[in-house]
């Protein structure tokens, strides 16, 4: 990042205070995460991406847990911590900032960092839910049993004993917190997008969204996205980097 976008994002950051941000997996690489979408990445197989299907969970769910835990939770997903950029987002709050995070990605890292306000889009992998009583669990009782179930006693001694739903969105379900994330992006001042490619639709759409009367667009990824043109500042970088060097 050379210093006059260093300069000039630090200036949108000091004159905003309502400031949206969307990141992808480009914020979770730095911490050792892999990008599943990129050349190489675990959604190139087919096979991978029907048993992580919510059709593949409703006939075979118990198959699905152990294929999910290997690609969810592994040792690059569970040893992961957040990184420089993580922690800068979080310091926004801490300068008195109103931030919304839009995270596509499900590792927790936004809210370990100190991050309050997070909508995770896809989901998370730090819960599991029981699709008939709707009772939750948290990431160390999924990970207790191979196949997690759900252990609610009714009121007549009975155990639920339900296979247990990722609290992560599958392939076939609808993205969430989209009403809510579209406010955000309407009504802010300054939006950070922060890498993600904005291939993967509809939070793909978010940043044609952006008032730009009112409202600076800062995209910062390592390679070119389609939003490029419609954006106030594009910094073609790491993202922990930028914003380790740009948050103060």
């Amino acid at each position: 990042m050379d210093e006059a976008a260093r300069l000039q994002l630090q200036r949108y950051l000091r004159e905003s205070q309502k400031i949206t941000i969307l990141t992808g997996a480009g914020m979770s690489t730095e911490s050792g995460i892999p990008d599943f979408r990129s050349p190489g990445g675990i959604w190139e197989d087919e096979e991978t991406m029907i048993a992580m299907s919510l059709s593949y969970w409703q006939e075979y769910p118990e198959l699905f847990w152990p294929k999910f835990k290997r690609i969810f939770m592994n040792e690059e997903h569970l040893q992961a911590q957040p990184n420089a950029g993580h922690f800068a987002l979080a310091r926004l709050e801490e300068m008195g900032k109103e931030v919304t995070v839009l995270t596509q990605n499900v590792d927790g890292l936004h809210q370990l960092a100190g991050s309050t306000h997070v909508l995770e889009m896809h989901g998370g992998i730090r819960q599991a839910v029981c699709p008939v009583c709707q009772s939750r669990y948290n990431l160390d009782y999924v990970l207790a049993e191979e196949v997690p179930r759900c252990s609610y006693v009714s009121m007549k001694g009975a155990v639920c004993d339900t296979v247990l739903q990722a609290d992560v969105v599958l392939f076939e379900q609808e993205v969430r917190h989209l009403p809510e994330a579209l406010r955000a992006v309407r009504t802010c001042d300054l939006m950070l997008v922060l890498g993600t490619s904005l291939t993967v639709y509809p939070v793909a759409d978010l940043p044609r969204y952006v008032i730009k009367e009112r409202t600076k667009l800062v995209i910062v990824n390592l390679d070119e996205t389609e939003e490029d043109h419609r954006a106030d500042l594009v910094i073609h970088d790491k993202v922990g980097k930028v914003l380790a060097e740009t948050v103060q």
